[in-house]
């Protein structure tokens, strides 16, 4: 159902009219409209659309008592109005004040006790500024800090206990690195390194445990160094093995 459709009631549940509004004035000028851009109104689409015709008014909003008034004027009000808005009771309104402000003003917010605000600023920080975060009791953050994090310092996330971050840091961690996470105890993070450690390395996967690894190996591995695994226990893996070792691709085509 389109937010047009429905009634026009304010945060509080009163029903709303034009008359008698502080904003009068806008309805005569086309800049406020009842159920489609009203910053009284409960829905954040009809609020956010009175904002974004009338942006220079957002900045007396701030300090609304409504949430998603404070949300959503955070998102057009000037940066400069924004770090009062820092220890707002309402997660929604800091996550919008994580993504505007200047990345030194939110660090502050780096134990925040929201999940969706910690995402939003370990998808703003760069460098040493991460390194707390990467204890973050929620594993998707630490995630985020795993694909920002310089590759020189993400051997200090190789023994995380989540596998999705391990797998993030082994995508993109050095060669001396990756070497380390090949002893990974989760297949998902040991494929990541055999996709991408150099042909001249992947000899030390060749015995991994899990097939999927194997075959990844024996697919990019110097096809002179592939004889030992011509007998190896996994049937796809063998042929694809054989049929490399033959010159020909497992289908029968010849090996360009």
């Amino acid at each position: 159902m389109m937010t047009e459709t429905l009634e026009a009631r304010g945060w509080q549940g009163e029903e709303l009219h034009c008359n008698g509004c502080a904003h009068y004035r806008l309805l005569a000028e086309g800049r406020c409209q009842l159920k489609h851009a009203c910053v009284a109104d409960r829905y954040a689409r009809r609020i956010d659309r009175f904002f974004s015709w009338n942006p220079a008014l957002a900045n007396t909003y701030l300090t609304h008592p409504y949430f998603e008034v404070r949300a959503v004027a955070a998102r057009y009000a000037s940066a400069s109005c924004l770090p009062q808005l820092l220890n707002d009771p309402d997660e929604t309104v800091r996550a919008h004040v994580a993504l505007r402000l200047p990345r030194g003003l939110i660090l502050r917010l780096r134990k925040d006790p929201h999940r969706e605000v910690r995402v939003r600023v370990a998808s703003r920080l760069e460098g040493g500024d991460l390194v707390p975060m990467m204890s973050d009791p929620d594993y998707f953050v630490r995630e985020i800090v795993a694909r920002r994090l310089p590759p020189s310092m993400l051997h200090l996330m190789t023994n995380d206990p989540e596998p999705e971050v391990r797998r993030a840091v082994a995508s993109r961690i050095d060669i001396d690195g990756l070497l380390l996470v090949a002893q990974d105890a989760h297949p998902a993070v040991r494929l990541e390194v055999a996709q991408r450690l150099p042909r001249s390395h992947l000899n030390y996967l060749q015995n991994d445990p899990d097939w999927r690894v194997r075959y990844e190996v024996a697919n990019r591995m110097n096809v002179s160094d592939l004889t030992q695994m011509s007998d190896d226990p996994n049937a796809i893996v063998r042929i694809l093995v054989r049929g490399r070792l033959s010159g020909r691709e497992p289908g029968g085509a010849e090996i360009g």
